[in-house]
């Protein structure tokens, strides 16, 4: 998926996401196993809003993406910030760093948008390859509750400064993989409207299966919270965050 004309109106269409809060809550969770600063990686950065947000907190941030309109919305903002972040475009499976890091975090469901195990696995090993020792990762998912009970089969509308967007799922298979439709309307200087649409699946994956994963990549699962907190995810929660360890090498 490019998101190449989403990456125009990402920044309208997530004002809600709470940057900041979510920063601080990832860096919270990152000091509780040791972690106050160094390298570290965004991975699906997307327009850089979290790797700002890290960098802000003393952090040396690389940011990867596969979507090169996402990346160059992030680097028109890194001229405009005047920070020091390095953006890269590459695949969350087959990532080639100049060498390790210190932590890791994706953040917003990213790693949702992997509708295959095998690829989420292959994220997992790519990251735990270019993780120090002991290095910590941080990354949130939506969960099989959300994809059942919120996403499936509806729809929602979003307006903001001229920007109108029809957000469709389709039902929930038995994979909890939901379809996505985004039908954009972009008011233009004389009140017309032009219209685009963006296309793409996520799958929510059960505890379970992601605990598996994280073993059969070398790291040390350490504990999954209910989002922006330290407390066990409700039966109801919608997206909850796992934090791992990096083993170290033999």
């Amino acid at each position: 998926m490019s998101y190449s004309y989403f990456a125009n109106v990402y920044d309208l269409l997530t004002e809600n996401a709470e940057y900041s809060l979510r920063a601080d809550w990832f860096c919270s969770l990152l000091a509780a196993n040791g972690v106050n600063g160094g390298l570290l990686l965004d991975l699906a950065c997307g327009t850089g809003n979290m790797s700002f947000e890290m960098a802000d907190r003393g952090f040396e941030v690389i940011g990867v993406d596969l979507s090169e309109d996402m990346l160059s919305v992030a680097q028109q903002k890194q001229f405009e910030k005047g920070s020091d972040i390095l953006f890269l475009h590459q695949d969350m499976r087959n990532l080639d760093l100049y060498g390790t890091v210190g932590s890791c975090i994706c953040s917003l469901d990213s790693l949702n948008h992997l509708t295959e195990k095998e690829d989420l696995k292959k994220a997992f090993m790519s990251v735990s390859a270019f993780l120090d020792d002991g290095g910590i990762f941080v990354f949130d998912m939506n969960t099989p509750y959300k994809h059942r009970e919120i996403l499936s089969g509806n729809s929602f509308i979003y307006e903001s400064d001229g920007i109108f967007c029809a957000w469709q799922n389709s039902e929930t298979d038995e994979n909890d993989v939901v379809d996505i439709l985004l039908d954009f309307f972009i008011q233009k200087d004389d009140g017309s409207y032009s219209r685009f649409s963006e296309d793409f699946s996520e799958r929510a994956y059960a505890r379970e299966e992601v605990i598996e994963l994280l073993g059969q990549t070398d790291f040390e699962f350490i504990a999954e919270y209910d989002e922006f907190g330290t407390q066990a995810p409700k039966p109801d929660s919608q997206r909850t965050v796992f934090v791992a360890r990096r083993k170290d090498r033999k």
